[in-house]
């Protein structure tokens, strides 16, 4: 099997248009490639598209107004019974590992409070900020989004004896080389291309871990975290399950979905597909290809229907998926496949490659939370819009009866409100419920802090309450944890992304100190409650 997507003599120019009509994406790493893509590599969701067109006051009430409910209705993906027969197709070849195992073994390290990153500036310092690893905070390739824990996951906070997890999600934003190819719509990279940076594969979202805990041997608090892919079943032409990343069904030939928002509730974790719906992924089924937890030896798989033998390979970063009998995963341990997914009912008209957003109609999913403190349990969803001379839409925000979303056989309908959010210039990068208030993450880029707002619902509108509080520079996604009072989120800049954010740590500010890092952070919510 080939190691990695090197244009072939069958994907012609019109085989590429009708793979750019019809929205498919081949797997990364695909085995025996036949001449069309066949059905079964269609990633779901995938909502019905139509052309973008301008509504300047149909629907349009006003920033905080009332917005349809209807428009935010889901329905089951239709490949939901096939996802669940390839899952357990793999299930069958390759061990699991449940979420204390994974975290057991969590091989990277939290520093909390390190003084050098600091994406608050001139913000207040929130409650408890945690520091990634150094290749993790910098990334180029992953950028961190969305965020949960397992005080969404469990209504007592724990999961079976482990508390204290957050987890979140971080999407492959970097394809060096697409830029430069003659035919980008024709894959990733060639093969001297791959061969110099193994990030010219898109490896779509992984999903991380996070635990604090004391140290069995030494006694010690630590906090350590691991990271999960996140991956797409597939029945190749040879009549083997494979996996690849997921991608985007938008977009022609791998490209990545944007986990804006997670929520993990009960054994299900959703993400968010923006302009498609929710992906969904099962705690019980997280494959794990090295089982040993030692790299080299290239562990024992078991068999698919054709009865051969396999092995994995953990240390090669270039595949995906089974190749000539050997499991690969992008050089990650834990691969955790989409078991199912939920696309809106409604047609898509968002504009492509624009930050305006339509006042009705499909909506985006940018983020998504979940609020325990209502009846019954709650998913929100909202959108990143940016207004615009013809789309006025600040972005819309509405919530789900979140055990609906576990039945898959009936669409399922918001809760009978939708708002479009009270953000003047639009630009929510998350949202969270607790207690009747919404909180709002603005995120000012990397110029300055962002804006943490705060709402309240009344008259069928959505009110400020109080004014913005000032939060980290690239704020994202929203997560509250209840036992202990935290709102946390998450930053996602990093050094040298823009001017402002330096070329090297350290280089964003004259004392040292770098605004682009990334870090975990969690404000208290009665302090934000007590802001003016």
């Amino acid at each position: 099997m080939p190691t990695r997507r090197i244009r072939r003599a069958w994907l012609t120019a019109a085989a590429t248009a009708s793979l750019a009509f019809t929205g498919l994406a081949a797997p990364a790493q695909a085995e025996d490639l036949p001449p069309t893509a066949p059905q079964s590599w269609i990633q779901e969701p995938r909502t019905t598209e139509a052309t973008a067109s301008p509504y300047t006051t149909r629907a349009w009430t006003e920033p905080g107004g009332a917005a349809s409910p209807g428009d935010f209705t889901m329905s089951p993906g239709a490949m939901n019974a096939e996802t669940t027969t390839r899952v357990a197709r793999l299930d069958s070849v390759l061990p699991k590992s449940g979420v204390q195992n994974l975290l057991a073994g969590a091989n990277r390290t939290v520093q909390p409070w390190c003084s050098s990153r600091d994406p608050f500036g001139t913000a207040p310092d929130p409650d408890i900020k945690y520091c990634l690893q150094d290749d993790d905070s910098v990334s180029r390739e992953w950028v961190p989004q969305g965020m949960t824990g397992v005080s969404d996951a469990k209504d007592n906070e724990l999961w079976g004896d482990a508390g204290d997890i957050q987890l979140f999600a971080s999407y492959d934003g970097w394809d060096p080389g697409r830029e430069n190819d003659p035919l980008p719509t024709a894959g990733d990279c060639t093969t001297a291309e791959l061969e110099a940076n193994d990030a010219c594969n898109q490896k779509g979202v992984r999903i991380t871990f996070v635990q604090s805990r004391t140290n069995p041997a030494t006694g010690s608090p630590e906090i350590k975290y691991r990271h999960v892919l996140l991956g797409w079943t597939y029945v190749n032409s040879a009549d083997h399950v494979s996996f690849d990343g997921l991608h985007a069904a938008e977009y022609p030939i791998q490209k990545g979905v944007h986990a804006g928002g997670i929520v993990w509730y009960g054994n299900y974790l959703y993400v968010a597909d923006t302009r498609n719906g929710l992906r969904v992924f099962d705690m019980r089924t997280i494959m794990d290809l090295d089982p040993d937890g030692d790299p080299k030896t290239h562990d024992a798989m078991g068999s698919d229907t054709d009865g051969v033998k396999t092995t994995a390979n953990v240390e090669d970063k270039t595949k995906v998926g089974r190749h000539d009998n050997v499991w690969y995963s992008f050089g990650y341990r834990y691969v955790m496949p989409q078991v199912a997914a939920w696309k809106f009912k409604a047609t898509q008209s968002n504009p492509q490659g624009s930050y305006a957003c339509v006042s009705t109609g499909a909506p985006k999913a940018s983020y998504i939370s979940l609020d325990r403190s209502t009846t019954p349990d709650r998913l929100l969803m909202g959108e990143y819009c940016r207004p615009e001379s013809g789309y006025p839409s600040t972005g819309r925000i509405a919530s789900y009866p979140v055990a609906a979303l576990e039945g898959r056989s009936a669409d399922v309908a918001a809760e009978g409100w939708a708002n479009y959010l009270p953000l003047a210039n639009g630009g929510a990068q998350g949202a969270a419920a607790h207690e009747g208030t919404l909180y709002v993450n603005e995120s000012k880029g990397t110029d300055e802090p962002g804006n943490l707002w705060r709402y309240t619902w009344g008259g069928g509108r959505l009110v400020q309450s109080g004014q913005a509080v000032k939060t980290a520079r690239g704020a994202e996604d929203l997560y509250v944890e209840r036992g202990t009072g935290r709102l946390w989120s998450l930053s996602e800049h990093r050094p040298g992304q823009e001017d402002d954010c330096g070329a090297n740590p350290g280089a964003g500010d004259p004392d040292g100190t770098d605004y682009c890092q990334r870090v975990l952070y969690g404000h208290k919510l009665s302090w934000l409650d007590g802001q003016p």
